[in-house]
């Protein structure tokens, strides 16, 4: 299994967020988590991610539980096993658009040059490579957000509302490029969205409610 989360239970203070959060996800699975804003979508993927401590149960990334890992073992998992794609973007300012869709690659000792290339030209970027994010329009980042989570070939591609804020056509020829890309490298995709119509496209789809999945 490559994610597995087992019974996940979470709060900031004596407020409940998640009460024994289960699922797993498999290379080639797409998985989309829906739910009300605040309902504790976003904390669930950063948990998957290893970028957020959880109270009790257990998360394992190709079979490593992240409990037993402190903060170095945790950037390692995040760093050699994992795709990160925000709403927000975060492209490093200073790096042009090549550098940027390298970056993790790069940290992780798996930049693949014919596999980046092929992101690159797919992602319809290729007269856009000594561009920074600033010059950049919202579509054109979150390629470049794209091809940099998928550079390194990771099994585990998480993605956080990456259409919200898009403007719908720009945001179904992302996701379309996203599904794609993630089939062809063989990774496996969890996906948090507000939209039940892209929430449909995903092989699988959960609710998150009061602290709970639901089909």
């Amino acid at each position: 299994m490559l994610l597995d989360l087992k019974d996940i239970r979470k709060s900031f203070g004596e407020v409940t967020i998640l009460d024994g959060v289960s699922l797993s996800l498999d290379r080639g699975e797409t998985l989309a988590l829906t739910g009300d804003s605040g309902s504790g979508k976003s904390t669930l993927l950063h948990i998957a991610g290893a970028l957020e401590p959880f109270d009790t149960g257990e998360v394992l990334i190709n079979g490593k539980a992240l409990s037993g890992l402190g903060d170095a073992g945790r950037a390692e998992i995040r760093r050699d096993a994992i795709g990160l794609i925000f709403q927000q973007f975060n492209l490093i300012p200073s790096l042009d658009v090549a550098a940027n869709i390298a970056f993790q690659a790069r940290l992780a000792g798996r930049e693949d040059k014919d596999w980046t290339a092929k992101l690159i030209e797919r992602l319809g970027l290729s007269d856009h490579l000594g561009k920074y994010p600033e010059e950049l329009s919202g579509g054109q980042q979150q390629r470049v957000a794209i091809g940099r989570a998928l550079a390194g070939r990771p099994p585990l591609v998480l993605a956080d509302e990456p259409t919200g804020n898009l403007d719908e056509a720009t945001g179904d020829a992302v996701m379309d490029l996203l599904f794609e890309l993630t089939e062809t490298s063989g990774a496996g995709l969890l996906m948090v969205t507000h939209s039940p119509r892209l929430a449909a496209r995903a092989g699988r789809r959960l609710h998150l409610r009061h602290g709970t999945l639901t089909e």
